[in-house]
């Protein structure tokens, strides 16, 4: 048995209820439930069908997600998140830079990373070393005033403690943004790169071995293993080349927003729904939301 949710941005356009009842019959699916009026609504399903990539390409249009899953222990015991432009809605490493005065430059070569075109740690290396002699209290000054928190943030990780599940928040970024983050969301641990800091200034460098691609799919294995649970039950969550390998692995790997050459690569794509959209997935109505 397998899950069809159609999902929309909570500003809208809402849903077609006569568009919904039309596609549950095409493909002969069970009941429509709505998780959120107008939002998120979902129906059971026999097979995944053949046209469904058809079907996504022309919801797309009318800005509605489409994913369709199996519908067996989708509720998850694990959640592991990318932290920029995933739980946040920036790159820290970015705003930084923009202070640094080296903005254009390192955001061209985040996104380049982040679309797989770069070797991620040689991508991180070249853009930290540009931050040389940035005043470490800088770092503070971005949190405070560059940093805002992706929608739906706050209710995807207290809805799935709440639940009974464990929150990570793995990052090929930096702990001094991790921490704040994770403590602001209630993540209850969280990974990073450590930026080196002499005398009150960036080094230019981060504390080795880098965290990237590989590092967040020990996380997964490292976290799940300690938690005595399987990797089918743990949905993970990013937008970028370095977190194919945990979404891959993960029983749900959802792409967020993600660049275009990542989502190719994943079945379940969330492009218009904010981080509530995770939740939606795993079956949980609106009304069962925790705000945190």
């Amino acid at each position: 048995m397998y899950i069809a949710t159609l999902l929309t941005a909570p500003a809208g356009p809402e849903i077609d209820p006569a568009l919904l009842s039309s596609l549950r019959n095409a493909w002969g699916g069970g009941d429509v439930v709505w998780l959120a009026p107008g939002r998120a609504a979902e129906f059971s399903l026999p097979e995944i069908p053949a046209n469904r990539w058809d079907v996504w390409e022309e919801l797309q249009k009318m800005r509605v997600d489409l994913v369709v899953q199996p519908a067996r222990d989708r509720r998850k015991k694990m959640l592991i998140a990318d932290m920029d432009s995933t739980m946040i809605q920036q790159e820290c490493i970015d705003e930084l830079a923009e202070v640094a005065g080296v903005g254009a430059h390192v955001k061209d070569i985040t996104a380049r990373a982040m679309n797989g075109e770069l070797d991620f740690e040689g991508a991180l290396t070249e853009r930290v070393g540009l931050l040389k002699g940035l005043p470490e209290a800088v770092i503070g000054q971005v949190l405070a005033e560059r940093i805002t928190l992706m929608p739906g943030g706050r209710e995807l990780v207290a809805t799935m403690r709440a639940g009974g599940a464990y929150t990570v928040l793995v990052s090929g970024g930096f702990t001094a943004f991790t921490r704040s983050v994770a403590e602001k969301l209630g993540f209850d641990e969280n990974r990073a790169n450590t930026l080196l800091v002499e005398n009150g200034t960036l080094t230019g460098d981060v504390q080795r071995p880098i965290l990237g691609r590989a590092a967040k799919v020990e996380a997964l294995e490292q976290v799940s293993a300690r938690l005595g649970i399987a990797e089918s039950d743990v949905i993970a969550v990013g937008d970028g080349a370095n977190d194919l390998g945990m979404l891959g692995r993960a029983g749900t790997g959802v792409a967020l927003h993600a660049k275009p050459t990542v989502a190719a690569q994943c079945d379940v794509r969330v492009n218009f729904g904010d981080l509530t959209a995770l939740l939606y997935l795993q079956g949980y109505a609106q009304d069962d939301f925790v705000t945190g």
